[in-house]
């Protein structure tokens, strides 16, 4: 299969590196021949998540985008240790959208960005979504040239790499629970979502 992923930037910043960092990993993710698609956040005015609100038509078509993808990839600066609030508005507007769909994080940080992809790793679980196991940290001043590219070349393996397990790993488990969804195998995880 082709696996659909839907980058997600969650800066609000107009010249943001974790939007560049995140445009380069869906690069890399392309040359594994997946089809990519990027939801700037900082261009895209979501409105703040009311749950008796009626959907407008940017909720339509964030909803659209995140129907359309087999896997996700979400890039947040970190703000006093957590993710952006335009990542966490972004998330609670889905539930079960993330089911059997697997994630990666990026995160542009001074001090790694740790607390705050395990908080979107927390975040994807309780929507029955998956996560790799680890992610991706930018430093702006230290990865990032004058030019705006990636200047740190672990950096750049470390994108490659967190593109490329999306990619593989992401099919796996897509491709699995849609065999799951079919064959109504009533012992897997996908059975919850059987109608």
């Amino acid at each position: 299969m082709t696996l659909k992923i839907l980058g997600v930037s969650g800066s609000l910043r107009s010249d943001s590196v974790s939007r560049r960092a995140l445009e380069f990993v869906l690069k890399s993710a392309e040359e594994y021949n997946a089809e990519t698609k990027l939801l700037d956040l900082g261009q895209v005015e979501l409105p703040m998540y009311r749950p008796d609100a009626t959907g407008s038509e940017v909720v339509r078509t964030v909803a659209a985008a995140v129907s359309w993808a087999d896997a996700f990839l979400l890039s947040t600066p970190d703000y006093h240790g957590s993710m952006s609030g335009a990542i966490k508005n972004f998330l609670d507007y889905h539930w079960d959208e993330f089911a059997g769909k697997l994630f990666g994080y990026l995160c542009t940080s001074h001090e790694r960005g740790l607390t705050a992809m395990d908080q979107m790793r927390t975040a994807v679980r309780h929507c029955y979504g998956w996560s790799l196991p680890y992610g991706a940290s930018v430093h702006a001043d230290e990865d990032f040239n004058r030019f705006g590219s990636v200047g740190n070349p672990r950096l750049a393996s470390r994108f490659r790499m967190v593109a490329r397990d999306l990619v593989v790993y992401g099919a796996m488990i897509r491709s699995q629970f849609r065999r799951d969804l079919i064959d109504r195998e009533p012992q897997s995880f996908a059975s919850r979502y059987l109608q």
